[in-house]
């Protein structure tokens, strides 16, 4: 998959574009329930970013309750189908 071109003159900071091509991927099936996403390395390789900019649109994704973590293993696609309540 071809990696964002971040737009640093944009008004919306790189951290929610990131998050939100992220979710696209998501939305898409591009990114697969209950499969991890790649590693942060391999998000800031992708987009260019600081690692720090990496983490902030993971949790604007956790926010929205699309990936969850788990310590020492990685963030992974959060299965919206099976919960029918949120």
């Amino acid at each position: 998959m071809a990696a964002l071109e971040i737009d640093h003159q944009a008004p919306e900071p790189p951290y929610r574009q990131i998050a939100a091509d992220l979710t696209g991927q998501i939305e898409r099936g591009e990114l697969a329930a209950d499969r991890p996403i790649p590693s942060e390395k391999a998000l800031t390789d992708r987009y260019g970013v600081a690692r720090n900019t990496v983490r902030s649109a993971i949790s604007v994704l956790r926010e929205n309750g699309l990936v969850y973590t788990v310590p020492n293993r990685g963030t992974y696609v959060r299965d919206r189908s099976a919960s029918g309540d949120e």
